[in-house]
């Protein structure tokens, strides 16, 4: 397996262009991946819910409760 030094070191023998492409894909592809982990807390959240793992609550509620939360020091 390669280790990221490897890795940096070949990307370097790479053409600028080459390197350029590199990096939007390697962009593209995180952004893909980042996607799907929020796509899938999104529905683990809603099952949740639907559960009853929360509870309903106005938005006002939740408002004051996060402003609450800023101004509670860090544990």
């Amino acid at each position: 397996m390669s280790t990221l030094e490897q890795v940096l070191k070949d990307a370097l023998q790479l053409s600028s262009e080459q390197q350029e492409m590199l990096i939007k894909i390697l962009q593209n592809r995180h952004h893909e991946n980042r996607r799907a982990e929020i796509a899938a807390d999104a529905q683990q959240t809603l099952a949740d819910f639907h559960t009853g793992k929360f509870r309903h609550q106005s938005a006002q509620d939740v408002i004051s409760a996060l402003r609450q939360s800023l101004n509670e020091p860090e544990k």
